[in-house]
């Protein structure tokens, strides 16, 4: 019977075990061999390396991979040379290249993130996105930037960051990972959205506000069979660590198509967790059980701010079939019924393993969703009413500044805040063997993840990406990112055009929806609402014949 190195010696050890046995096996060659010294001081070198690695408590690559994890960083250190000697003409950085992710890095340790010899983007590529500044900067006092949830019905309003924590589980995240992240969101006064795992005990112990997201499988809240339960959803809603509840309707990186962990992923922590059983496999449907048409949506939405005592509750979406989304539009207004808040997700959003037609044309990106839904709550006059807050690949203060103009009130950011904790992006997250503890449940690869050190970057990272943010709304002679408008935001269209997002993506004049007719063709709005609003229903998702 094979033995499994993860089991007795991990095999990441074995070059450090390796290096300490040569040692000895020098020094005990030195009676026959004198020239063995140098064997023994270049290998007791590699071995107090090593030795340093596991002990010292910032770097969760190296406690993990003790001297062969140096060859890493020598590797990162030149890797500019080798693309630009050996790798000609490669164009693969995506949103998150290693610029981005060094961005991430710098502010996370509060480390200054400057570049010399000016914008290493090209300003002449389609696409090209800037703001414009102005002669009258204005100065603020704080980039404490807030924004109150919460309609009218709702009594617990709550005083949000518009910079937190996108939904990650307990289960795709270490507990070291959600410790950290939640830590760090207690420091800085901003929000941890828990994902649909539910709430772990490794949430709880620092305190931090959480934002309680509850998916199809009703993870924390629900029967044996999968139902929705009332008594279990209080218990946990009226807790005062959870600030709001999100109902995820769907996900940007897989949206439509539900989920599974299977029965050996699933620990005994996970499923108390959950409510499942440990060993299980863990089952989100494609869709909920507890409503099916836009109007008992809404009804389930009140229910679950009545039961949490008031608190502002909302739902979390990627947007799909336009009309599905106008008709909980039209249930809204029918029933009178709002979410405190809707959260777009863009279709760009990541997750721990999804397929990859899934994660590459399935579902509606950012912009086009969130500028749809405030487009939306505006044509219906309730856009004042309820909040918007939005993610998919946020990660810089310009990013945010893009989301506020396209009519976001908050911003959400996954891989940023796991970049700030040490993720490096080795897309082995659904393996359990990821290299710096972040997404596995392997307790001696967790332990690498220090939590009060990766908690202080998350602080950080929030920190330094909100003064940012101020520098960039002073230089635009503004006083809060909230005024950030499309009419601020310029894109290149071509080498010789440029246009005003606000030229691009118009607004839809107030309460425009609410009138009767066709929509005149000058406003220059996209033809979905001319073609949808009039065929959607509060009583279905379906759209009606024309």
């Amino acid at each position: 019977m094979a033995i499994s190195p993860n089991k007795y010696m991990p095999i990441r050890y074995i070059p450090f075990v390796l290096c300490v046995l040569a040692v000895i096996a020098s020094f005990a060659a030195l009676e026959l061999h004198r020239q063995a010294y140098q064997f023994m001081l270049i290998f007791g070198f590699l071995s107090l390396v090593g030795i340093y690695d596991l002990l010292q408590t910032k770097v969760a690559i190296l406690r993990n991979y003790p001297v062969i994890g140096h060859l890493r960083f020598m590797l990162e250190f030149i890797r500019p040379e080798i693309r630009q000697y050996f790798i000609e003409g490669d164009n693969d950085e995506t949103p998150f290249s290693k610029e981005q992710r060094t961005l991430v890095y710098s502010r996370a340790k509060a480390v200054p993130d400057e570049i010399p010899f000016g914008t290493t983007l090209d300003v002449m590529a389609p696409g090209y996105q800037w703001i414009n500044q102005s002669l009258a900067p204005t100065r603020l006092l704080s980039h404490n930037f807030r924004v109150e949830i919460g309609g009218k019905d709702c009594k617990q309003k709550y005083s949000a960051s518009i910079f937190n924590i996108s939904a990650m589980s307990f289960g795709s995240l270490s507990a070291n990972a959600v410790m950290a992240l939640n830590l760090g969101a207690k420091k800085g006064g901003f929000a941890h959205d828990t994902g649909e795992g539910s709430i772990s005990k490794y949430h709880r112990i620092h305190g931090g506000d959480l934002i309680w997201e509850i998916g199809s499988g009703y993870f924390g809240c629900r029967h044996p069979d999968g139902r929705f339960n009332a008594e279990k959803y209080t218990k946990n809603a009226v807790d005062p660590q959870v600030k709001m509840i999100e109902l995820k309707l769907s996900q940007g990186a897989k949206p439509g198509h539900g989920g599974i962990l299977p029965g050996s992923k699933v620990t005994a922590e996970i499923a108390a967790a959950r409510g499942v059983k440990e060993g299980e496999a863990c089952i989100s449907p494609a869709s909920h059980s507890a409503f099916s048409t836009p109007l008992e949506l809404m009804y389930f939405i009140k229910k679950l701010r009545d039961l949490s005592g008031g608190k502002p509750v909302g739902f979390k979406f990627c947007v799909g079939h336009p009309w599905e989304w106008f008709g909980i539009v039209k249930a809204m207004l029918e029933t009178g019924i709002y979410p405190d808040f809707i959260v777009v997700d863009g279709s760009e959003g990541g997750t721990g393993a999804s397929p990859v037609e899934f994660t590459n044309h399935v579902g509606t990106p950012l912009q086009e969703g969130l500028r749809l839904v405030h487009n939306t709550l505006v044509g219906v006059n309730l856009r004042d009413q309820i909040k918007i807050g939005c993610a998919g690949k946020i990660i810089s203060a310009f990013d945010m500044a893009v989301a506020f103009a396209l009519g976001a009130d908050w911003c959400n950011s996954a891989r940023g805040f796991m970049f700030s904790i040490g993720c490096i992006q080795a897309q082995v997250c659904n393996t359990g063997n990821c290299p710096t503890g972040v997404t596995t449940q392997n307790p001696l690869r967790q332990k690498a993840l220090v939590v009060p050190n990766k908690a202080e970057r998350v602080f950080n990272f929030h920190n330094e990406t909100l003064k940012t943010l101020k520098a960039l709304v002073e230089a635009a002679g503004l006083h809060h990112p909230g005024e950030i408008d499309a009419p601020h935001i310029i894109r290149r269209i071509n080498k010789h055009e440029v246009r005003l997002l606000s030229f691009l993506l118009p607004e839809m004049p107030a309460g425009l929806l609410l009138t009767a007719g066709h929509i005149d063709p000058s406003l220059n709005l996209p033809r979905v609402f001319d073609l949808y609003w009039h065929r959607s229903q509060a009583q279905s998702f379906s759209a009606l014949k024309n």
